[in-house]
């Protein structure tokens, strides 16, 4: 196979835990990688505070479990650039052109997509208006601008019961909206959520509005999914963790996804466009872990290796 004038043989978009383990294998496997990542290495992991699920480590912080990927995939070569991605397509001679913000176009036959998600939006009013002043998608961010204020976490899932348990630390009380009358977290993150003084669930209640001054937000406007009778909750901030969107619309041209837009793949982590692999959190698949992606990036890297072994010269 001919390398690219870049000497690129397969360009992974995305730096968090399931690209940095794609560039440490492409490195293991002598394969020249780009890895571009438009923040600092790392991805999701530097928004989370404790990982306590990840094997070998019982607890060890997020950023610090990113840096050691990070040291690790560099030990192999890696290359890691700071950009943003914003189109990947295959070209008429069957490589790849991945386009970055900064106008560079890089070029390689085989691509490894990593880039992730984001986050839903509930889509009310005042969502947007007050992004940034009491509405926010990150507790590890900003959990501790909200020192001593009542808040509101909204979601029924892991990352809901999670980041209301580490907002607890922080907020003077923690209540946590959700539309049904019982969450889908994990059993042992339920159990702490349940068990926090500091926290309160509110059942069967979804946010209309999210109202407030220039000072910032003073309350959400609540509806009662059963009953469709309305109320409001004082808070001084709210925390959206309803789930969250995959980055596949960077790739152009079809390629097979799920009716979430997830991309469906193969065995070899391949999509239905050849030498377009996925791994992590924009591909279909029952749970999204840090342990499934960097499963997914092991099986993506040695599989594009065997790929571009088939590829003539």
């Amino acid at each position: 196979m001919q390398k690219a004038a870049n000497g690129y043989d397969v360009i992974i978009v995305g730096g968090g835990p399931a690209g940095l383990c794609a560039a440490m294998y492409a490195g293991r496997g002598m394969l020249k990688a780009l890895t571009i990542e438009r923040g600092a290495p790392g991805g999701e992991l530097l928004n989370t505070d404790l990982i306590e699920d990840y094997i070998g480590f019982e607890s060890i912080k997020g950023w610090e479990l990113a840096q050691k990927m990070a040291e690790h995939a560099k030990k192999f070569g890696a290359e890691i650039m700071t950009d943003t991605v914003e189109k990947v397509r295959k070209a008429d001679d069957g490589w790849f052109d991945v386009v970055t913000a900064r106008g560079k176009t890089y070029r390689a036959p085989a691509v490894i997509l990593t880039a992730g998600g984001t986050p839903v939006k509930l889509g009310v009013p005042g969502e947007k208006e007050y992004a940034g002043k009491g509405v926010s998608y990150c507790a590890v961010c900003d959990g501790a601008f909200f020192r001593g204020e009542v808040l509101a976490v909204v979601g029924g899932g892991d990352a809901a019961a999670e980041e209301a348990d580490y907002l607890t630390r922080y907020a003077s009380k923690v209540y946590i909206v959700h539309r049904r009358d019982r969450l889908r977290a994990s059993k042992i993150l339920q159990e702490r959520a349940f068990t926090n003084p500091k926290i309160e669930m509110i059942w069967n209640k979804q946010v209309v509005e999210v109202q407030g001054t220039e000072r910032g937000i003073h309350h959400l406007e609540l509806a009662d999914t059963v009953t469709g009778e309305r109320s409001q909750l004082v808070v001084g901030g709210v925390f959206i963790f309803i789930g969250f969107t995959p980055n596949t619309g960077l790739v152009e041209g079809h390629a097979k996804h799920d009716a979430g837009g997830y991309f469906v793949t193969d065995e070899r982590m391949m999509t239905s466009i050849p030498g377009l692999f996925a791994a992590g959190d924009v591909r279909s698949q029952l749970t999204r872990q840090i342990t499934t992606a960097v499963g997914d990036a092991t099986t993506a890297a040695i599989a594009v290796e065997k790929y571009l072994a088939t590829l003539p010269d």
